[in-house]
C-alpha cells in the first residue's frame, strides 16, 4: 500500500469510527461533559472526512472533479450496472451539511443540539449511516465489507435508541431533551 493509498483509506476509516465513538458517547451521555466529548469526536471525524476528499482528489483523481465523476460512475457501473457518478454530489452535499451540522452545535452551544427537532436528527444520522453502509458495505470487498456492516448495525441501533428516547420524552413532556 503506498502513502496515497494508505491516507485515503485511513482518513476515511478515522471518520467512520470517530462518528461511531461520537455517537456512543452521545446516547450514553446525558450530562454537558458526554455532549462535548461527543461533539469534539465528531468535529475530528469531520476533520478526518475532509483530510479523506483531500487525499482522494490529491492521490486519486489529480484534483479533477471530472476524474472524480467518472472514477465514481465507474464503481457504480461495476456494482449496480449502470454508468452514474451522481453519488459523488452526494458525498459533496454530505461533507457539507456535517460541517454546517457542527457549526451548528459549536454556535449554539451543547443544549441546543439535543433539542432538535427529533425528525431532523432521525434523518440527518439515517442519511451518515446510509453513507456508510454504502461505502464500506456496498461499494467494500473483504474484511472492510464485514467492519462496514458491523459498524452499521451498531450505529442504526444507537440512532434507534437515541431517537425512540428522544420522542419518548417530548411526548412525555412539553420542551424535555433528547435521551
Amino acid at each position: 500500500m503506498d502513502v496515497g493509498e494508505f491516507l485515503t483509506r485511513s482518513t476515511i476509516w478515522v471518520s467512520i469510527v470517530g462518528y461511531a465513538v461520537g455517537s456512543v458517547i452521545f446516547a450514553l451521555s446525558r450530562r454537558e461533559h458526554g455532549d462535548s466529548a461527543a461533539r469534539v469526536v465528531w468535529s475530528v471525524a469531520c476533520a478526518s472526512l475532509i483530510a479523506h476528499f483531500i487525499s482522494a482528489f490529491q492521490f486519486y483523481h489529480g484534483w479533477s472533479h471530472a476524474a472524480a465523476y467518472g472514477d465514481t460512475a465507474r464503481q457504480t457501473e461495476e456494482v449496480f450496472g449502470f454508468n452514474w457518478g451522481g453519488g459523488l454530489f452526494i458525498n459533496y452535499a454530505l461533507l457539507i451539511a456535517w460541517i454546517l451540522d457542527l457549526a451548528w452545535w459549536w454556535r449554539s452551544g451543547l443544549g441546543s443540539y439535543r433539542k432538535r427537532p427529533w425528525p431532523l436528527v432521525a434523518a440527518w444520522h439515517g442519511l451518515l449511516i446510509f453513507i456508510i453502509f454504502n461505502a464500506t458495505v456496498v461499494f467494500g470487498d473483504g474484511i472492510m465489507r464485514w467492519l462496514g456492516l458491523a459498524t452499521c448495525l451498531l450505529l442504526a441501533l444507537i440512532w434507534l435508541r437515541i431517537v425512540r428516547s428522544l420522542t419518548q420524552s417530548r411526548s412525555g413532556s412539553r420542551g424535555a431533551e433528547c435521551l
